[in-house]
């Protein structure tokens, strides 16, 4: 079995936690390779020569599995690191809420036998893919595993999103501007909002008004089998373009569109992991604190 890991350089409280999962992995016969950024961190961090076979550059490897070490913000740089590979990727949390990542630092060295053995289980999520008519703007990896959020330029005049589904007017969301969510991004800057939560693997995107003018404008969820185009009017010149966080700004007047991607990201879970369970331990749902 081939690991490849990819983590951030925000892990001072968990190093000697981390050598020692590096170390067992070596130990259980599994192949690690390490992303040249985070293999550099922990070789200035670690006093010790770091348990792994190879250091990854850039995105050009394969792996029979890809781990992400550290928060939701790192878990999402791991997908887009992985990209249309098909590699499942599981998630140690050393970040703060940690929705996407299922493995703690206490549980990943004895999750490693798991890993061997083949006990877990792997969900496909379903990415959106964005186009603009102003091809040479949008972010060099134009999908997102989140959310792609239009939002206003400044804090001042609001924007006004006209959004289509199907070529199909739907509405003209006024205010600080719309989200766009897929239901694994469905617990992040969706729920903020007041959006819904929805079950990861549900064929869903989520709209989502940002401060809307009107309070008429309730999130809707629709088919992910739908295209949405988006065009965007302001009084300001400019507005941006969020995905997963990575922004552009657009000229007012830019058309975007939006369509499900034509590849997932496997997301790795333990086999008792369910849907409810995280939101009970991660958003405390449902829980009585009396």
């Amino acid at each position: 079995m081939k690991i490849a890991i990819y983590g951030n350089s925000y892990q001072e409280d968990y190093l000697n936690h981390l050598y020692d999962f590096l170390e067992a992995l070596s130990r259980s016969g599994i192949k690690v390779e390490i992303e040249s950024k985070f293999y550099n961190y922990l070789k200035q961090s670690l006093s010790d020569e770091i348990p792994a076979d190879g250091v990854i550059i850039g995105n050009d490897f394969q792996a029979d599995m890809a781990i992400s070490i550290g928060g939701d913000g790192t878990f999402l740089r791991t997908a887009r690191w992985v990209g249309n590979k098909q590699i499942p990727i599981l998630g140690i949390n050393t970040g703060h809420l940690g929705y996407l990542a299922d493995i703690t630092v206490d549980e990943m060295t004895a999750a490693i036998d798991d890993l061997k053995n083949g006990l877990y289980k792997v969900e496909a999520r379903s990415l959106i893919e964005v186009t603009s008519t102003r091809k040479e703007a949008i972010v060099d990896w134009n999908y997102a595993l989140n959310e792609v959020a239009v939002v206003k330029q400044d804090t001042s005049s609001m924007i006004s999103v006209e959004t289509m589904v199907d070529d199909v007017e739907l509405a003209t969301y006024k205010g600080d501007g719309l989200i766009v969510a897929t239901p694994t991004g469905s617990t992040g800057y969706n729920l903020s909002v007041g959006g819904p939560i929805v079950e990861p693997t549900a064929p869903n995107w989520i709209i989502s008004p940002i401060a809307a003018h009107a309070l008429t404008m309730r999130p809707l969820v629709v088919s992910d089998s739908r295209e949405l185009t988006i065009t965007t009017t302001s009084r300001a010149t400019n507005y941006r373009v969020s995905l997963d966080g990575r922004s552009v700004t657009l000229p007012v007047g830019t058309t975007i569109k939006l369509r499900k991607a034509p590849f997932v990201i496997n997301v790795v879970q333990r086999t008792k992991h369910n849907f409810g369970e995280t939101l009970r331990n991660k958003l405390l749902w449902g829980v009585d604190k009396r």
